[in-house]
């Protein structure tokens, strides 16, 4: 193929699915590597938060794994942010001395984690609260201060020589990125501000959200009205902002024409562009093939396309799924094939293909197991030796389609 690059591809696990049971390094490791895999992303919530662990420990924590992965020849690659750095606004906070505090206190310190341990870094840390949603320019000014201290923590983690730090996309208009086009951008933006890349985590189920903030249609908002005075609890379609949402109210309850209420609607939806997402945005395969490139991290889960369920690769979940391995082989090699996207980082050659179980507190861990090491040998089947070729993975699915 034409320009066509090669990235290695690794298959691993984040040891997410470890936390409150399996602790210790040397624990999670031995599980691990009785899966057949030897390649971890370590999850912060598996006992790898600064915040909650402090300085000292996280130093001895660091030998603890050097000493277990010469005993056990598994390996931590990547460090990730976990749960934990969801219920914060964190690097888009309000105040200015909390997101300084987060970026030094816990993004650099991840840094130095993995830094520690000749990892990449990867994480999602930040929310936009709904206040600044509602102008555009509140929200810009806070993808500004985003952009910038992103740029300082990869310019912080190239000067430390890590192998890749990545950002994982989102699924809501207040967790950007969260869509294809608003991802490139942040990538672009960083790099041109800081000169050190950041690159892309795909996670296959963080596509499922963006349907549901798609521009509605003048006749769908018009249906609404009309549906909701019939029937309160009715569906109401995605509006974008807070006034939009009011006219739709007013409107209902009768205070306002319907269709002045609409072209009233549509204009505000019009000044807000960054409420809404483009039907591609839900796709797997196109977030894929447009930012593959730029993916050094995937994270591989089952779903069903209306959710992020983080279920196992089993039978069972995959005919229910639509999550699928010969179809990421697939649109990885288009992602490779196409021209590099102006003004982004090289494009990455090493793609950690990572599965992400999550093992829900009432779960039997024994069961959960045994589903984990099903996954394992599913993705086998597409990535069978770790580190070959994207060109080897493509050419083994046509081989096996002969």
């Amino acid at each position: 193929m034409t320009g066509f690059t090669d990235p290695r591809l690794y298959l691993c696990i984040d040891n997410c699915f470890a936390y409150k049971r399996w602790v210790k390094p040397l624990d999670w490791m031995l599980l691990i590597r009785d899966m057949g895999l030897n390649r971890v992303e370590q999850s912060a919530d598996t006992e790898c938060d600064p915040l909650y662990m402090g300085e000292a420990y996280m130093k001895d924590w660091i030998q603890w794994v050097r000493r277990d992965s010469e005993k056990t020849g598994v390996r931590v690659v990547n460090v990730y942010s976990g749960h934990g750095t969801y219920t914060t606004c964190g690097m888009t906070h309000w105040h200015e001395g909390v997101r300084r505090r987060f970026l030094d206190g816990w993004m650099k310190a991840q840094v130095d984690t993995a830094a520690g341990l000749g990892a990449g870094f990867g994480f999602f840390a930040h929310g936009i609260e709904h206040s600044a949603l509602q102008s555009p320019s509140a929200y810009h000014a806070r993808l500004g201060m985003l952009y910038d201290d992103l740029a300082e923590l990869a310019a912080y983690a190239d000067a430390q020589k890590l192998p890749g730090i990545c950002i994982e996309q989102m699924y809501t208009p207040h967790m950007p990125p969260w869509t294809i086009d608003g991802a490139e951008t942040l990538m672009r933006e960083v790099f041109a501000r800081g000169g050190a890349p950041l690159y892309i985590t795909i996670d296959l189920g963080h596509m499922n959200g963006q349907q549901f903030f798609l521009r509605p249609e003048r006749a769908a908002i018009l249906e609404s009205i009309r549906a909701r005075r019939a029937q309160p609890d009715a569906f109401r379609p995605w509006l974008g902002s807070e006034r939009a949402h009011d006219l739709h109210r007013r409107a209902v309850q009768g205070e306002t024409d319907p269709d002045e209420a609409t072209d009233a609607i549509l204009e505000d939806i019009e000044g807000n562009p960054h409420l809404f997402a483009r039907p591609d945005d839900g796709s797997i395969w196109r977030w894929v093939e447009a930012l593959g490139q730029y993916g050094n991290i995937i994270h591989l889960q089952q779903t069903d396309g209306r959710s992020s369920p983080h279920w196992p690769f089993t039978d069972k979940y995959n005919r229910m799924g639509i999550a699928d391995g010969e179809q990421l082989i697939k649109s990885l090699a288009k992602a490779f094939a196409a021209p590099p996207v102006p003004g982004l980082p090289a494009p990455t050659q090493a793609i950690s293909l990572t599965l992400e179980p999550f093992m829900g507190t009432m779960a039997n861990p024994y069961t959960a197991v045994e589903e984990i090491a099903a996954s394992v040998e599913y993705w086998r089947r597409f990535i069978p030796r770790d580190g070959m070729l994207l060109s080897e993975a493509l050419a083994l699915l046509e081989a096996d389609c002969r």
